[in-house]
């Protein structure tokens, strides 16, 4: 355990709250928010004629891992995917319909494993996207990928249909720890992905590793991180394992004694950070690190680093649209969720249906809280807009201890910004005193 951990910021890192890829977060989306809003939210941003984003969810594994927090289900067969495929078609129809042939300036394929797609299903979805809306010069065109899928044959496919940035979920190099998790893929599995991908022209490349891991120490994250550094990716995120057994059943074959106290996470997760700094990667948020050159790195330096559901990003755009079963949509007017389950979803779309079963319409002072919100997760400070926003009593022991500074309408971070940004943040939700339960802060 390093030097700079207290009791009092191990006691904070235990402290349950939201991730705030959103706000207000997903928990408190409600089913007022119809298919009609919807569409007339979608109609609008396309009026307006600026680039929109898409995320499209493959809510498809060969296999579960049993730390997984992701919305996905085993296919072992491709004929699921092959139908889920034809569905996202249709829905992809239906969004066009609503908001035009608008112009994209990213498109993210998450999951699950969105590289379980058949070939032929992806080259058709791409295309599909293509003939439906405008793909701008130099549009980020990513995906999430598993490393144990990732073939030569399947990364020239990738760069074929354009994909420019990939990110692969590495997790952890401990043997021991794959074998707790359920999730088997040696270095040498790790580094023919790396090799693939580049050979096929996509050197944008992201890595996901994790802390907090059942049986995971010290040593487990010392020895992942000095490996991945050696192969550079550009950016590095690491996320600490959310146990939420009572969402993701999965989980609970994972017991309880193998995970680490809140003081062991903390200390896995600094250490993991202060051996990414050494080995010259950039710090970015709470829990990114990018090469010096990197435009996230670049947009942090500059102050317009973003964060949207896909974690931290340099997407400017005020559309983010999601397609598929539990996607969630942003437009400037609200957010708005699909079905979760794959079922309700088909039929709602089969019906000719926008698949939106709740959502929430913004007020302003959503709009007000969201950006400072989001202005303390990416830049640890943020300006008070409204002035009866006052400073909530939550700080006040943070502020006692020289942690957190406030003054003249403005909230900054002093000390341990990563470890309690969002506890800091926490304090200007307005909807989180009313239920809904979460990871913990660090």
């Amino acid at each position: 355990m390093t030097a700079s951990i207290s009791p009092e910021l191990v006691a904070l890192s235990g402290q349950p709250v939201p991730r705030y890829t959103s706000y207000p977060t997903a928990p408190h989306f409600s089913a007022d928010i119809t298919a009609a809003d919807y569409g007339e939210w979608l109609r609008a941003a396309g009026v307006t004629g600026k680039p929109v984003s898409l995320y499209l969810h493959i809510p498809f594994c060969r296999t579960i891992c049993t730390y997984c927090g992701c919305t996905t289900k085993a296919a072992l067969r491709d004929d699921p995917i092959r139908a889920y495929a034809a569905t996202v078609h249709d829905e992809i129809a239906l969004v066009a319909r609503h908001l035009g042939p608008a112009p994209l300036s990213h498109i993210h394929w998450g999951g699950g494993t969105p590289n379980i797609l058949p070939p032929d299903c992806f080259t058709g979805l791409v295309e599909d996207l293509a003939r439906r809306f405008r793909f701008q010069a130099g549009m980020e065109h990513a995906i999430e990928l598993d490393p144990r899928h990732v073939t030569p044959e399947g990364a020239r496919h990738l760069a074929r249909l354009g994909i420019n940035r990939a990110s692969l979920g590495v997790q952890t190099l401990d043997p021991a720890v794959q074998a707790a998790i359920a999730r088997i893929q040696p270095l040498e599995r790790i580094e023919a992905a790396f090799a693939a991908l580049r050979a096929a022209g996509i050197t944008a490349i992201n890595a996901d590793l994790m802390f907090g891991l059942p049986r995971q120490t010290l040593d487990s994250i010392r020895g992942t991180v000095a490996a991945l550094v050696r192969l550079r990716p550009q950016r590095i995120a690491v996320f600490g394992y959310a146990h939420v057994p009572w969402m993701k059943p999965h989980q609970r074959l994972i017991r309880n004694e193998d995970l680490p106290d809140a003081a062991r996470r903390l200390a896995q997760a600094q250490l993991a950070r202060d051996l990414l700094l050494q080995a010259g990667y950039c710090a970015v948020g709470i829990d990114h690190f990018a090469l010096p050159d990197d435009e996230l790195t670049l947009a942090a330096n500059a102050g317009t680093l973003r964060r949207n559901f896909q974690g931290y990003t340099t997407d400017k755009a005020e559309s983010l649209i999601g397609i598929g079963a539990s996607s969630i949509s942003r437009t400037p007017h609200g957010y708005a969720q699909n079905a979760p389950d794959n079922h309700g979803w088909r039929r709602a779309v089969e019906e000719g249906c926008l698949p939106v079963v709740r959502g929430h319409r913004l007020l302003p002072d959503d709009v007000a809280r969201g950006r400072v919100i989001e202005d303390i997760l990416c830049r640890f400070k943020a300006e008070l807009p409204q002035p009866d926003m006052a400073v909530p009593p939550q700080l006040a022991a943070l502020v006692e201890q020289g942690w957190v500074r406030v003054a003249a309408g403005r909230v900054e971070i002093h000390d341990h910004a990563p470890e309690i940004a969002r506890i800091v943040a926490s304090a200007f939700d307005a909807y989180l005193p009313s239920g809904g339960r979460h990871s913990a802060a660090v």
